[in-house]
């Protein structure tokens, strides 16, 4: 019997599927041992997603594995671009990726992004960690690429919440910046 990637959920859970998540990682690994690879980066690993699966992988195993292979993307970019063009390069397309986080952060508090149709994430959590964003911007405040990734928010529901992919694709960017520079 051959070894499992990741744990799996019990009998009757659901969790990603194992083919796809094996068929990703393969595509992932082939791509990273390639550093002339085009079209497959850090992006491409923030915005995969996976259907659920009877007996499929446990999605908090994957998630993480997902989290480390985005960094490990980054940093590989980075060396690159260093490798190039210089550090003072990598800072400025680093601090310009951050530039484009404001624009948000500096909107009043429940207006920050588009209200839910239906479900979304809870305003006041994320403002809250949008808050903390913006303080570490401004060195008054430490936050991390995991702790965002691993923020959970409650559901609310129409102009109570967010909407959430939205949220995710600007929260994905704030990580890519946290991770650059770590």
């Amino acid at each position: 019997m051959s070894k499992e990637t990741f744990d799996r959920v019990g009998a009757f859970a659901r969790g990603y599927d194992p083919d796809e998540v094996d068929a990703f990682l393969t595509k992932a690994q082939k791509a990273y041992s390639d550093p002339s690879s085009e079209g497959f980066d850090a992006q491409t690993v923030a915005n995969v997603t996976f259907s659920k699966a009877r007996r499929g992988y446990r999605p908090d195993l994957v998630d993480a594995a997902l989290d480390r292979l985005t960094t490990a993307f980054v940093q590989r970019k980075r060396t690159q671009i260093v490798a190039r063009l210089g550090e003072e390069t990598w800072l400025n397309q680093t601090y310009d990726l951050a530039k484009s986080l404001y624009p948000r952060i500096l909107r009043p508090a429940g207006h920050r992004f588009r209200d839910a149709r239906g479900w979304g994430y809870s305003k006041e959590q994320v403002d809250k960690l949008l808050d903390r964003l913006a303080k570490f911007f401004d060195g008054q405040d430490s936050i991390t690429a995991t702790e965002i990734r691993q923020t959970a928010f409650s559901a609310e529901k129409n102009a109570a919440g967010y909407d959430q992919a939205v949220v995710d694709v600007y929260l994905d960017r704030a990580v890519q910046v946290l991770t650059s520079v770590e």
